[in-house]
C-alpha cells in the first residue's frame, strides 16, 4: 500500500467559507492550498523562535569565553 501523503484536518464551515472568500483573485487556487501555506509559515516561524530562545549552558559559555581568550578577543 503506498504511503499517504496528506491528510484531512476539519476546520468549522464558517472559517472555511471566509477563508474561500478571502483567497478569491489571490494566487491561491484552494482553500487548502492557502491553510497549507498558513501552517508552514507558522511553522517556520515557531522553530525561529526556539532557536532564539535556545539557551547556551554553563560549561559551553565557559568553552565559548576560554576559546574567545585564547584568541585574544577577551
Amino acid at each position: 500500500m503506498p504511503e499517504r501523503k496528506h491528510t484531512t484536518v476539519s476546520i468549522p464551515i464558517t472559517m472555511y467559507k471566509k477563508i474561500e472568500e478571502m483567497i478569491e483573485d489571490t494566487g491561491f487556487s484552494s482553500v487548502s492550498g492557502w491553510v497549507s501555506y498558513v501552517l508552514r509559515e507558522v511553522l517556520i516561524n515557531m522553530k525561529k523562535e526556539e532557536r532564539k530562545d535556545a539557551k547556551v549552558s554553563e560549561e559551553d559559555e565557559k568553552k565559548i569565553k576560554e576559546r574567545l581568550r585564547a584568541l585574544g578577543y577577551l
